[in-house]
């Protein structure tokens, strides 16, 4: 019985792929949609990406954007779409990397019910300050913060608690033996207006964020916390390279439903690659702080895997409390 039954999903299973691969195949008037769980920049990029695949397919492609939840709402969808290639998605590695070990219970499983597709792009956070502490580089800063203790040392963070952001702050403190407190903000434009205005000392957010206050001299970033200087302020130093072992980076990629026929992913990933060739692409990207960065699915579940294991550590570290939804 159950060699039968076994032979049965077996079959199942094939046919399946098979029809997924006639439909992609056969049917070009069938519409792709692009899923994407965030406004700003990673809508801006889901963009490019739906253009990509239609000029490189001959096929329709819509991108829905579908907020709420950080980007669970849209990863819900996600995982109920038939495994056609009718339905992807755009998405950070957060709900695949960082999520898993700040909630309590999720209701997807970031492996079994996904299929990475391609890594197109990484992103990165970046620390900065402004008249409150009168520092001019990282170690400044954090002999400032050692100074005042925990009663008078915090951070804003963005997008908030569970943050990229977030967890830049606590690595960095864990890393120089300091304490720091997060104030947890939702939009990282109004934590820089504190910050330039000297009611916040520190503020934590995307790269990209910081820039145009940076560049006006109103606000100062002292690092960034990749594995390699931002090519859009390419003067300031890494975490890293000042001696302060954190590297946090973002990647954002192509996902699509679990079982995704192979013959699909390796279809969608050859229509995407010539994207990042493409200078006015490369431009657009860099311009809102996504650096171009090809990754196969393979490498990209190689890089979720480690970032899973290094935030899985974070968490444990800190002492940081996970969340019920």
């Amino acid at each position: 019985m159950t060699s039968r039954r076994s032979a049965l999903q077996s079959i199942a299973a094939g046919a399946l792929a098979l029809t997924a691969g006639r439909v992609f195949a056969d049917d070009d008037k069938s519409m792709i949609t692009v899923l994407v769980g965030a406004a700003s920049t990673m809508d801006t990029t889901a963009r490019l990406v739906g253009e990509q695949l239609r000029d490189a397919l001959g096929r329709p492609t819509v991108v829905l954007s579908k907020l709420g939840a950080g980007g669970r709402v849209a990863l819900a969808d996600l995982k109920h779409a038939a495994p056609d290639g009718r339905t992807l998605m755009f998405s950070t590695s957060s709900p695949f990397a960082i999520y898993p070990q700040i909630y309590t219970r999720l209701d997807y499983d970031p492996v079994a019910d996904f299929t990475p597709i391609a890594g197109l792009c990484w992103f990165d956070v970046g620390i900065a300050t402004g008249p409150a502490t009168g520092t001019t580089d990282i170690h400044q800063l954090i002999e400032w913060v050692r100074a005042k203790g925990a009663a008078g040392s915090v951070y804003g963070a963005a997008p908030g608690a569970g943050s990229s952001s977030h967890f830049v702050g606590i690595a960095t403190a864990l890393a120089t033996g300091v304490q720091m407190s997060p104030v947890q903000y939702k939009d990282s434009g109004v934590g820089i207006i504190d910050l330039a205005s000297g009611r916040l000392p520190i503020m934590i957010t995307g790269t990209g964020a910081l820039i145009e206050m940076h560049k006006a001299g109103k606000i100062r970033m002292l690092a960034v916390s990749g594995a390699q200087r931002s090519p859009l302020v390419p003067e300031v130093p890494t975490l890293k390279e000042s001696g302060i072992e954190v590297v946090i980076q973002n990647s954002a990629g192509l996902y699509g439903p679990a079982r995704l026929p192979q013959a699909l992913v390796d279809r969608y990933r050859e229509a995407m690659m010539p994207m990042l060739d493409k200078p006015e692409v490369r431009e657009k990207m860099v311009t809102g702080a996504m650096i171009p960065a090809p990754l196969t699915g393979p490498q990209l579940a190689a890089s979720l895997a480690s970032e899973r294991q290094r935030f899985q550590q974070l968490v444990k570290a800190s002492g940081y409390v996970p969340e019920a939804l």
